[in-house]
């Protein structure tokens, strides 16, 4: 089987590792095309295309340039880019989504996950066609969504597990995919404004942002990013905004229990714990985050 690999992020490398590792043919890589990252604003290859250089891949960011290698399957994985039907029409394509499908479909499946408070989730070895995930399933495997769980531990979970799903899949051999049932969701991307801390709201809610990273909130004026934080599900009545600060910990209320702030990171400086932010900031209980 002569395979064309299409991915992009890192999220996308370790199946690829995964299919050179179990000795398959990938015979050409599509990915996302150089950009200018980091200090100095240099062209950088995608993650996908560093790690198929480093093991001698050819690479392409022309995804029609798969019809020149003689490829009998496309296994697509965070390519994040349409996939045109004249050429699934000549080259069967196969796609690692993370979630179940149908529920959340679409470009940010796993944060959405956590988001809505879902108690699990997980990987679909999906066929593609023309529409946003909609094709058949192959194979799929369930992953529970620990309280714990970060946007970053979560996916790392989700792309380990698809790695050898994706690898079975294609030993064993794809059989017949099957049709997609249940209640359909569609996991937009999250925008900026989705990751402020609206104080608001209950803390359960807001460490649920939290754990997706970059989430924030408003103290003097300037942005304070919340990295890390945990619910205070009994305690002191704090209004919304309202900080409680003790010798090791820093309580901000919330419109439902309270949030124990651990790790933030004020505007123009590095993360640090809350506790030497409070103390920088010389905060006493009383003060109020916006």
């Amino acid at each position: 089987m002569r395979i064309a690999y299409l991915g992009t992020p890192a999220v996308a490398v370790p199946p690829l590792l995964a299919l050179l590792d179990a000795d398959f043919e990938v015979c050409l890589v599509v990915s996302g095309e150089d950009k200018r990252r980091g200090r100095g604003s240099k062209l950088q290859p995608s993650p996908v295309k560093a790690a198929a250089v480093e093991r001698g891949l050819l690479v392409t960011d022309q995804i029609n340039e798969v019809l020149d290698h003689d490829v009998d399957l496309g296994v697509v994985v965070a390519y994040g880019r349409l996939i045109r039907a004249n050429l699934l029409d000549q080259v069967p394509m196969v796609n690692l989504h993370f979630s179940l499908l149908p529920r959340w479909r679409g470009a940010a499946p796993v944060e959405r996950a956590i988001l809505a408070g879902d108690s699990e989730t997980g990987v679909c070895l999906m066929a593609i066609d023309e529409g946003l995930d909609t094709g058949g399933v192959y194979r799929r495997i369930t992953v529970p969504i620990k309280s714990e769980d970060t946007l970053e531990s979560l996916r790392a979970t989700l792309v380990e597990e698809g790695a050898e799903l994706l690898v079975d899949g294609l030993r064993d051999g794809l059989g017949q995919a099957v049709p997609q049932t249940g209640d359909v969701t569609y996991a937009s991307k999250i925008q900026p404004n989705e990751l402020f801390l609206d104080l608001e709201s209950p803390a359960e809610e807001l460490h649920r942002v939290v754990r997706l990273g970059r989430a924030w909130l408003g103290h003097d004026g300037k942005r304070l990013g919340i990295w890390e934080a945990e619910i205070v599900r009994d305690g002191e009545t704090l209004a919304v905004g309202e900080l409680s600060i003790a010798k090791t910990r820093v309580v901000v209320g919330c419109g439902h229990e309270a949030l124990l702030l651990k790790v933030v990171q004020p505007e123009g400086k590095p993360r640090m714990a809350a506790t030497a932010w409070r103390n920088g900031a010389q905060l006493k209980s009383g003060d109020r985050l916006e």
